[in-house]
């Protein structure tokens, strides 16, 4: 099983590269090239996320990515260091608006990535949060 891990600073613009190599691995694992697409939305979206829980929680942990490829499987993570599934500033007042506005957009990219991928898992912690997706691979043929 070969893996990729990818650390990056919870900064808007290196969710496009997170895209980038999200899918230049994919394609190397042998992911179906009309799902390459679905592969960069899905990994953008779920860094996306991961950016702004750790912009809106004051975190300067990176965001990690795992790209993983077995034999017949090609699965990303994306993890934040975001403990449990809410937390926040607690009822009353422009916080709460502010993190009732947060979590609708949450659940809105969560939902794009659920219907950009057939296997999705979403897990909570106390250390973090970790979306995982994967993708039928077909290991490139072997040249002869």
């Amino acid at each position: 099983m070969a893996t990729v891990e990818l650390r990056f600073s919870a900064q808007p613009e290196h969710v496009r590269t997170a895209r980038l190599v999200a899918a230049a691995v994919a394609r190397r694992a042998g992911v179906d090239e009309a799902v390459l697409d679905e592969v960069r939305l899905a990994v953008g979206e779920a860094c996306s996320r991961a950016v702004g829980l750790h912009r809106s929680h004051g975190l300067t942990a990176p965001v990690r990515v795992l790209l993983s490829e077995e034999e017949k499987t090609f699965s990303i993570e994306v993890g934040d260091e975001v403990p449990g599934s809410g937390g926040g500033a607690g009822p009353g007042g422009r916080a709460a608006d502010e993190e009732a506005d947060a979590e609708g957009e949450d659940e809105m990219g969560l939902a794009v990535i659920s219907g950009l991928v057939d296997d999705m898992e979403v897990l909570s912690s106390d250390d973090g949060g970790v979306i995982r997706m994967s993708w039928p691979a077909a290991p490139p043929a072997a040249a002869t």
